[in-house]
């Protein structure tokens, strides 16, 4: 009799585990494709975005060379065709590996293309193209504060160093994690969702070491020491740069999920918001301070939002968005006139303002803005800390570094053009030719 009760109870157990056993079953293929679906999702949107990113060149070379003189426009359009075409390859080769390596510590050291890459995986793939993209921004920013005046093949040569050695080591500091590596300051619990600091301010505090290195355009500064106004030949060519680059910053900052969820619409509006916000408060200040209302000022201001709101776009709110645009508005200003007139450092297109001091800002605001430890959301003042560190560790790396490659390249090929290659273009003396045939004016300026 016991032993039937015992029997029976088992009986009872057994049915319902079955059950669940066999909806186990029945569910684990249903499973398998949705995370196959979701994994496609995510391959799909985040080549997308890599592609957007990549149309992002073309924005940098409209802006470039409507900001600076016509004599010069095929130079500026040549150095942004070679920063991609050279990035693509180095970082392959050996970029890509030193950020995301295996083994990767203080300076990573698995090699991708050298490592096995045939054998990645789909998302290996899709992961490379978004990264290659990003590190060619970091590069192209450096083109428009030594525009002008520089050796071509001394650009080719510090273009490919960036995205050889000077930009992965540190994002594999920030981003080594997000494959197989690691960095220290992520495991600190720095904060740049998107590159602030990783992609611009790295490039910007390159292209300040190379303007301070190369020195101002000729005519720049008068003998009294007053900056002069060097006109850029065409701003519509600006604008239209401008309106590409935001247009490409909905791969930039909403790519960076590399998942197609509903966090891409919530970064694709902080974005978009703090774009318009610098728009609006560098045309306010400009205003005020020229006494007219500055197109280039402007058109910077948008981009000085844009690269604010690039750290910090998964983590604040929109208001708290408008808030760190409207902001990059206003420093992107007040840094081209300090930049200008108190460090006399010639930057033809506003880069070291708009990457650099705005992306050294974004970076900060993550810690005053970020709901989630934020200063202003109670967290105190530990995750500030952390962003601090890792604005300094980016100054001291990029700008040391800098410093001495531009040094080692004026010393050794020479960076810049002779004072009558200069005034004459550098189209006609480094490339023997012209952008606009027969329409060409030369001037001593």
């Amino acid at each position: 009799m016991r032993f039937s009760v015992v029997l029976l109870a088992l009986l009872i157990l057994a049915v319902p585990m079955a059950a669940g056993a066999a909806e186990e079953a029945t569910a684990s293929p249903v499973e398998r494709v949705k995370d196959e679906l979701q994994t496609n999702i995510n391959i799909v949107w985040t080549c997308v975005a890599a592609f957007l990113v990549f149309f992002m060149q073309a924005g940098f070379a409209m802006v470039e060379t409507g900001f600076t003189r016509a004599k010069n426009a095929v130079n500026i359009l040549m150095k942004n065709l070679m920063d991609f075409s050279i990035g693509s390859l180095v970082f392959f080769l050996v970029g890509f590996g030193l950020m995301f390596g295996k083994t990767n510590g203080l300076f990573g050291t698995t090699l991708f293309a050298l490592a096995g890459v045939e054998k990645g995986t789909g998302w290996d793939w899709t992961f490379l193209i978004f990264q290659t993209v990003f590190a060619a921004t970091a590069a192209t920013i450096v083109s428009g504060a030594m525009a002008e005046r520089t050796k071509f093949v001394a650009y080719l040569i510090y273009s490919a160093v960036i995205s050889l050695v000077i930009y992965p080591i540190f994002g594999s500091w920030v981003w080594g994690s997000l494959l197989h590596g690691g960095g220290w300051l992520e495991g600190m619990g720095f904060h740049d969702f998107a590159g602030s600091t990783v992609v611009h301010s790295i490039g910007g505090w390159l292209a300040l070491a190379g303007a301070i290195v190369l020195g101002p355009r000729v005519g720049k500064y008068g003998p009294d020491g007053k900056p002069r106004a060097i006109l850029g030949h065409n701003l519509p060519l600006a604008a239209l740069g401008v309106f590409i680059l935001w247009f490409g910053w909905f791969g930039f900052n909403p790519g960076s999920t590399t998942a197609g969820n509903g966090q891409v619409g919530y970064i694709a509006v902080t974005t978009n918001l703090a774009a318009a916000a610098g728009a609006l408060t560098a045309l306010i200040v400009s205003w005020c301070v020229l006494k007219k209302p500055d197109i280039s000022m402007t058109l910077n201001g948008a981009l000085a939002g844009l690269v604010a709101i690039t750290s910090p776009c998964d983590g604040v709110t929109p208001f708290g968005s408008i808030v760190i645009g409207g902001v990059g508005g206003v420093l992107v200003v007040l840094s081209v006139l300090f930049v200008d007139y108190v460090l006399k450092v010639d930057d033809p297109v506003g880069a070291v303002s708009v990457h650099a001091v705005n992306g050294a800002w974004g970076t900060l605001s993550y810690g005053l803005f970020a709901m989630d430890g934020g200063l202003f959301y109670g967290g105190g003042f530990k995750q500030l800390g952390v962003q601090l560190l890792g604005v300094a560790a980016a100054f001291v790396w990029a700008f040391g570094l800098g410093l001495v490659l531009f040094n080692i390249l004026k010393h050794t090929v020479g960076i810049r053009v002779s004072a009558e290659e200069e005034l004459k273009g550098l189209d006609i003396g480094e490339h023997g030719m012209e952008a606009y045939a027969g329409f060409q004016i030369f001037s001593t300026t």
